[in-house]
């Protein structure tokens, strides 16, 4: 008895166990693959819809697995493990690599997730080719050394390697103070600019280091005569004000480190921070490239193309912000005329008048040789008409950062929370859910039952 495994391109997984004998050749079993192919893409044709997922406040609290994903995720998939609709794990989270976050998740799930189906907040910053030559300094915890270098950044510095360097200017905690200062100090290439991963382990370091360099235009030990402005480029992901662990109240998120980043450098200088780019959720960036990637995932499964997004997060002032900021720009590019995608930047530029972003000198190359197996992100930029989602809807869980029983993350109402970034426009009409649901599992009945897939 011989077991024979067959893994198709459309993933879907055909096992058979036969007894291989001069009578069976590979013209029957080719047809034998190319049936199930085909059922594979009968079964999956009804779909024309897909999922964005955020991870923390709607999977898993945490470290902890909450009770409605498991039996969600069963719902979506078949008896094989494979996904029986095309779903995308979007999270801002920025402190781990994709396929490290693909394996946590199919470790919660016990399912097969794989690294092209998760989008990290810092994902998109691939596409700004133009600092991947330049001395850059990043901000973070985690492996941000490694992360930088698989987004294309060639030459990295982290902020503890820079206060090893200049040993004079970490000057919070005595018991970390140095005596002597490093000798190759005078030596140290300039910072060109900062890429800010996530909230780190130490913010006062980190915010004195950034703002020491940002001052001094790169040189932490050459102080000028007077403030530079502007000042070097500053690329932020995960704009989060507070996300949902264990613990019975939100944390803080890498939105309250930049809030103190911003408050602390204009109270010194007088100045305003400007940021060359905000990437993660809200950012349309980020949606965009969700999309492209979702229906990548589509064309695997047998799909022509997905009408309608759905986005299922647990924070009203990014996830349903985000999603709702998406589809507004999805609609308003539906009315536009054909003209409107006459020229690659364009796109560019209408996401980042519907937001209310500033977004500079952004290149759409991607370094095909970079062995990290990134995503393509700069493809997203110039898809045509036809490759884009109809429709994008928001989807509220209240297992996370929104809680009925709690007042300050609200939406509508005569009392309404602003976490959003200073950057993004004030409306509340994007923080109001299309939808409501108890939980993930909630979420997808409801879906279910709306597009009658079963």
């Amino acid at each position: 008895m011989m077991a024979c495994r067959y893994v198709l391109k459309s993933g879907f997984h055909l096992e058979m166990y036969a007894k291989v004998s001069p009578n069976i050749g590979l013209t029957t079993i080719g047809k034998l693959i190319l049936h199930s192919r085909q059922f594979h893409s009968q079964r999956c044709a009804l779909s024309k819809f897909g999922f964005l997922f955020d991870i923390d406040g709607v999977i898993v609290r945490g470290k902890r697995l909450l009770p409605s994903a498991k039996e969600a995720f069963v719902a979506l998939t078949d008896r094989h493990g494979n996904f029986r609709v095309p779903c995308l794990f979007v999270t801002n989270a920025g402190n781990t690599l994709r396929q490290k976050k693909a394996q946590q998740l199919s470790d919660w799930l016990g399912i097969q997730v794989s690294q092209d189906q998760v989008v990290m907040s810092h994902s998109p910053v691939k596409m700004f080719t133009q600092f991947h030559e330049k001395h850059v300094l990043v901000s973070g915890q985690g492996p941000i050394h490694e992360i930088a270098k698989c987004l294309g950044f060639r030459h990295v510095t982290t902020v503890e390697q820079l206060r090893q360097v200049y040993t004079n200017l970490d000057m919070v905690d005595h018991t970390r103070r140095k005596a002597a200062p490093c000798a190759f100090e005078k030596y140290f290439p300039r910072i060109e600019a900062v890429i800010l991963f996530g909230e780190p382990v130490r913010w006062e370091t980190n915010l004195q280091l950034i703002i020491d360099v940002l001052m001094t235009d790169g040189k932490p030990m050459s102080p000028p005569k007077q403030t530079i402005h502007p000042h070097l480029p500053i690329i932020a992901c995960n704009m989060d004000l507070l996300w949902m662990a264990e613990a019975p109240l939100p944390r803080f998120g890498h939105g309250c480190f930049l809030n103190c980043l911003e408050s602390l450098y204009l109270k010194i200088t007088g100045y305003e921070l400007k940021y060359t780019a905000l990437i993660g959720k809200p950012s349309e960036i980020t949606y965009h490239h969700a999309d492209h990637m979702l229906r990548q995932q589509a064309k695997q499964m047998g799909i022509n193309g997905i009408k309608t997004i759905y986005c299922i997060g647990d924070n009203p002032e990014t996830d349903i912000y985000g999603a709702n900021l998406y589809n507004r720009y999805l609609q308003k590019r539906a009315r536009s005329h054909k003209k409107l995608m006459s020229s690659n930047s364009v796109p560019m530029q209408a996401m980042a008048q519907a937001s209310g972003q500033q977004i500079t000198d952004v290149t759409t190359e991607t370094d095909a040789s970079d062995d990290c197996d990134e995503d393509d992100i700069g493809s997203t930029m110039i898809d045509s008409d036809e490759n884009f989602a109809e429709k994008c809807e928001s989807i509220l869980v209240c297992t996370g950062v929104y809680c009925t029983d709690r007042d300050f993350v609200t939406f509508g109402g005569k009392k309404s929370s602003n976490h959003n970034h200073r950057d993004f426009v004030i409306d509340p009409e994007l923080k109001k859910p299309k939808h409501v649901s108890l939980n993930i599992l909630e979420a997808l009945k409801m879906v279910f039952e709306k597009e009658g897939f079963h």
